[in-house]
């Protein structure tokens, strides 16, 4: 779990998984990538309990954020995209199964 998938251009460019935090998952992705993440996009397979990832995330360039939603805190996570310029997807669905 807390798996963090970069994405630009059509093909995968960063990494983060099996951390025991999210923003531990998005630092390794973004480390992993090592390349101008300017207008890429993040994937989870859990929502984001904090903005703090939302803070690294568009700190490098991220452009979009996709995520399942679904925690108490989502609307501080919103308010972070929002205060960043980010656009944000809810799927409404966890990609991990324990």
């Amino acid at each position: 779990s807390n798996a963090i998938v970069m994405a630009k251009d059509l093909g995968t460019v960063g990494i983060g998984a099996g951390q025991m935090s999210r923003v531990d998952s998005t630092r390794l992705a973004i480390e992993k990538a090592q390349l101008d993440l300017q207008g890429a996009v993040v994937g989870s397979d859990a929502f984001f309990p904090f903005p703090d990832s939302i803070e690294r995330a568009a700190a490098a360039g991220i452009g979009a954020i996709i995520q399942p939603g679904g925690s108490r805190n989502d609307q501080a996570v919103v308010d972070a995209c929002n205060q960043h310029g980010l656009a944000m997807l809810f799927t409404g669905r966890r990609h991990f199964r324990h």
